[in-house]
C-alpha cells in the first residue's frame, strides 16, 4: 500500500501533536517516571551529605556497641568454661567456629540501604542481649553450686581483734537494764577487716536502726549471717561472697559504745547463739 501525501500530512501532525502533549506533560510535572529503581535512586541522591554521613556514623557507633557487648560475652563464656574445666580447644570463645557448606548465589551489602542494616543490626543486638542473659542465669547457677559447697558457717568474723561480750541476757551499756543480746560482739581497731563466716549472697548492705551500717548474708538451708555496726561497706546486695573474704571495715555507727562488729546467725528468720558456729572447725 503506498502512502499519499495526504496520509504523510496527517502522519506529521499526528507525531507533532503527541510530541507537543508529551513535551508539556513533562514540563508541568504531570509525568513522573515510575520506575522503582529510578525513585529509589532519585531519593539517595535527594539525601543530602550531612544526614549521609551522620547515618554512618551511627552505624559505626552501633558496631562499636555491639563489638563490646561480643568481648564481654567472651569474657563471661571463658569463664564459666573454664570454672566447668571445659577443654580450651574443645570450647575458644577468642577464635571463630569452624563454617563452610556448598557455594550459593553472592549476595551483594551494596543493595541494602543504611535503615535496612540499622533494622538487622538491632535483630542480633536484640539476640545477643538474649544470648548474655542466658549466660548469666548459668553463672548464678555455678556459683549457686559453688555456694551450697562453702557455705559451712565457722569461725570469726573479724581478721583480728577479741570477743567481748557473749549471747543472751546482758546489762545494757546505755541505759543499764537487763536486756537480751541476740549476737555476739568482737571488738578491735577501727579499719579491722570484716570478714563472710561462710560463702552467701548479700540480701542487705546498707544503714538499718540500731545496728548502723549493716550487712547481711544469705547462706542459703534457711541461714543467715548478720555484721552490724560497720565504717565503710565493701560489697553490693546481689554480691555472691566466698567465705573469709572482706565484706567490710570495723566501725562503731549506729547504737554503738566503740569500734566491734555485732554478729548474728539467724535460722529460719529467728536469732540463734552464734558461740558454736565461732568455735566451729571449718572443712
Amino acid at each position: 500500500m503506498r502512502l499519499t501525501k495526504l496520509h504523510w500530512l496527517s502522519a506529521m501532525c499526528a507525531f507533532a501533536l503527541i510530541s507537543g502533549l508529551i513535551v508539556h506533560l513533562i514540563a508541568s510535572n504531570k509525568l513522573q517516571p515510575n520506575s522503582e529503581k529510578y525513585q529509589v535512586l532519585s531519593q539517595v541522591n535527594s539525601v543530602p551529605m550531612q544526614v549521609k554521613e551522620q547515618k554512618i556514623t551511627a552505624l559505626t557507633i552501633k558496631l562499636a556497641e555491639l563489638q563490646s557487648q561480643v568481648l564481654r560475652l567472651n569474657a563471661l563464656g571463658d569463664r564459666l568454661a573454664d570454672d566447668a574445666n571445659i577443654p580450651e580447644k574443645e570450647f575458644n570463645f577468642k577464635q571463630l567456629p569452624a563454617s563452610g557448606g556448598p557455594a550459593s548465589n553472592t549476595f551483594l551489602v551494596n543493595d541494602k540501604t543504611l535503615e535496612q542494616l540499622f533494622i538487622e543490626i538491632e535483630l542480633f543486638e536484640s539476640k545477643i542481649n538474649y544470648e548474655e542473659k542466658q549466660l548469666q542465669m548459668l553463672e548464678s547457677l555455678t556459683f549457686g553450686h559453688h555456694i551450697q559447697n562453702n557455705g559451712y558457717l565457722s569461725g570469726r568474723p573479724i581478721a583480728k581483734g577479741w570477743l567481748s561480750s557473749y549471747y543472751g541476757v546482758r546489762k545494757d551499756p546505755f541505759n543499764g537494764k537487763a536486756t537480751m543480746h541476740k549476737g555476739i560482739d568482737f571488738a578491735g581497731k577501727e579499719d579491722t577487716a570484716i570478714i563472710a563466716t561462710a560463702a552467701g549472697v548479700i540480701t542487705w548492705a546498707s544503714k538499718r536502726y540500731g545496728y548502723g551500717n549493716l550487712i547481711e548474708i544469705n547462706h542459703g538451708d534457711g541461714l543467715t549471717t548478720r555484721y552490724g555496726h560497720n565504717k565503710d561497706l565493701l560489697v553490693n546486695v546481689g554480691d555472691v561472697v566466698n567465705k573469709g573474704q572482706k565484706i567490710a571495715r570495723m566501725g562503731s555507727t549506729g547504737r554503738s559504745t566503740g569500734p566491734h562488729v555485732h554478729y548474728e546467725i539467724l535460722r529460719n528468720n529467728k536469732q540463734i547463739d552464734p558461740i558454736k558456729f565461732v568455735y566451729r572447725k571449718g572443712k
